[in-house]
């Protein structure tokens, strides 16, 4: 208890006033809405302010000035006027670190609810200047943004922690370079949501039966109707070998066997009319990527939509994932 109560340290005291400035500044910085890419940063976006060493180092020079005023120390007032001027120019150049830097577009693939999604900024800058020490910051994810001929990217790693859209807050470019005394950053606010798709079902029934007039069929090593020998591969079952055919043609022949498969497998939303609606979004999503594993063709069922597909593929599995994502809460035609 006596540990609950102490009052918080001079670091947790710093961190927590950085926040609060940090906070502060955010709520009058440029952008204040969010905006459509790309997006060049010019000199009225970006911000620069001291970090701790540069505080440290102007109260050095404080002393040193004030000291070589007392002991009327001329060496001491020059190197302290140098080291000043030298730091006013870090100024500068860390300001110009970010000018002209252009954020061209943000991207990311869909992931179920709960996996990390990977956020792709993709940036260009003037080849003429040499930028360095990038850093791209999105609440506690970070990465470098390291320009390679004027072009660049960085990956940031953000949770995810429900199905729809997931708004980008402001990402944050920023550097300390060159000297490391301030630190200059802009805010990018993307108006481009990211999709996170529904976490299928852990465990849950093997896909409904597909039906229609054009069955499709799949090879498998075993089964009851043989569709054809070839040559034995590597790694083939012992029992799959058609011996006799193998003696006839003095080399190894291998049966492959037929399994007819509906032409479309119907994923229809009513048909789950026991579940609750974030059961059955999660059974739906599950039985999409068991079709796509299976090679079926599938069509899916929402209430008040038409149906998707039938197809497969990626485009097919991304439409239909989609539209479980964007699913209101409580669907019509429960």
């Amino acid at each position: 208890m006596a540990a609950a109560m102490r009052p918080p340290g001079p670091a947790s005291a710093w961190a927590h006033g950085t926040a609060r400035a940090r906070r502060w500044l955010q709520a009058w910085a440029r952008p204040r809405a969010p905006e459509t890419l790309p997006v060049r940063l010019d000199r009225r976006r970006v911000y620069v302010l001291p970090t701790r060493f540069g505080l440290f180092f102007a109260v050095l020079l404080l002393a040193m000035w004030l000291g070589g005023l007392n002991y009327n120390n001329n060496p001491a007032l020059m190197l302290a006027l140098l080291l000043a001027g030298a730091a006013n120019t870090s100024l500068l150049a860390a300001h110009l670190q970010l000018t002209g830097l252009q954020v061209g577009a943000i991207d990311a693939e869909p992931v179920p609810a709960g996996a990390p999604l990977e956020l792709h900024l993709y940036a260009r800058a003037d080849p003429g200047r040499t930028r360095r020490g990038l850093q791209v910051e999105l609440g506690e994810a970070s990465a470098v943004l390291s320009l390679v001929n004027g072009a660049g990217q960085a990956t940031l790693v953000l949770p995810t922690h429900r199905r729809g859209w997931l708004e980008v807050d402001r990402l944050q470019v920023s550097t300390t370079r060159p000297l490391g005394l301030a630190r200059a950053w802009a805010y990018v606010w993307p108006d481009a949501p990211l999709l996170v798709y529904p976490t299928p079902e852990a465990h849950g029934p093997p896909l409904p039966e597909g039906s229609g007039a054009n069955a499709l069929a799949r090879l498998r090593p075993t089964g009851e109707d043989v569709h054809h020998l070839r040559s034995y591969r590597r790694g083939d079952a012992r029992r799959a070998i058609a011996w006799k055919p193998s003696a006839r043609r003095d080399s190894l022949l291998v049966r492959e066997y037929e399994q007819p498969l509906g032409a479309d497998v119907v994923l229809d939303w009513r048909q789950l009319h026991g579940l609750a609606t974030e059961a059955r979004i999660c059974r739906l999503a599950r039985w999409v990527d068991d079709a796509e594993r299976e090679g079926r063709r599938y069509r899916l069922v929402l209430p008040g939509q038409p149906p998707i597909g039938p197809g497969s593929g990626a485009q097919q599995r991304h439409a239909c994932l989609r539209a479980l994502a964007l699913l209101p809460s409580a669907p019509g035609g429960a």
